[in-house]
C-alpha cells in the first residue's frame, strides 16, 4: 500500500513538473528571435537580458500565449493609471484586467526596460552586477513585480536552462 501511494505522489510531482515546462524547441526559437533586442536593451538601460528573456519566456509563455498573440505584451504588464496607449482585457489575478498592447514586440521590450528602470521600487537592483541573474529575480519579487512567491526561482531556472 505504502509502494502505491509513494508512486502516486511521485506521478503527481511529474505531472505537475510536465506541465509547468515548456517546449525546450519554442523556447529556443523565442531567444533566437528575441535575444538581439534583450541585449540592445541590456546597453540601453542596465536591464540584464538574461532576466529580460526569462520574464519573456515565462510571462508569454515563450510567445505563444494569448496575451501575447493579442497586444505583444511579452511581460504580462498592466494598464495602471499612467497608461494611455491601446489595451486588452484579460484575466489574471482579477477578472478582466487592463494589459498595455503594443504594436510591435519591440515596443513591449522598450517598456519593460523603461517599467524597470523609471520605477523607484527597482532603482536598487541597478547596484547588483548585471550578471547577478538570481540577485535580480529575487530582487523582482521583492520589489512586487510578480505576485507568484516562486517567481524567483522560475526565472532562476529559466536563466540556467
Amino acid at each position: 500500500m505504502r509502494k502505491i501511494q509513494n508512486s502516486i505522489v511521485v506521478f503527481f510531482i511529474l505531472g505537475s513538473v510536465a506541465s509547468n515546462a515548456q517546449n525546450p524547441e519554442v523556447v529556443k526559437t523565442y531567444i533566437n528571435t528575441y535575444k538581439d533586442l534583450a541585449i540592445a536593451e541590456m546597453q540601453r538601460t542596465g536591464v540584464p537580458a538574461s532576466i529580460t528573456l526569462a520574464q519573456g519566456i515565462h510571462e508569454s509563455t515563450a510567445g505563444t500565449s494569448w496575451l501575447v498573440q493579442a497586444s505583444n505584451n511579452h511581460f504580462g504588464i498592466k494598464c495602471k493609471s499612467n497608461w494611455a496607449g491601446e489595451s486588452v482585457r484579460h484575466d489574471d489575478d482579477a477578472r478582466g484586467e487592463c494589459f498595455r498592447k503594443y504594436p510591435v514586440a519591440e515596443d513591449s521590450y522598450k517598456d519593460h526596460s523603461d517599467f524597470l528602470k523609471n520605477g523607484q521600487r527597482y532603482a536598487f537592483l541597478f547596484q547588483l552586477d548585471p550578471t547577478d541573474y538570481a540577485g535580480w529575480a529575487n530582487g523582482l519579487k521583492k520589489a512586487g513585480y510578480a505576485t507568484n512567491p516562486k517567481y524567483p526561482l522560475v526565472l532562476i531556472k529559466l536563466v540556467e536552462d
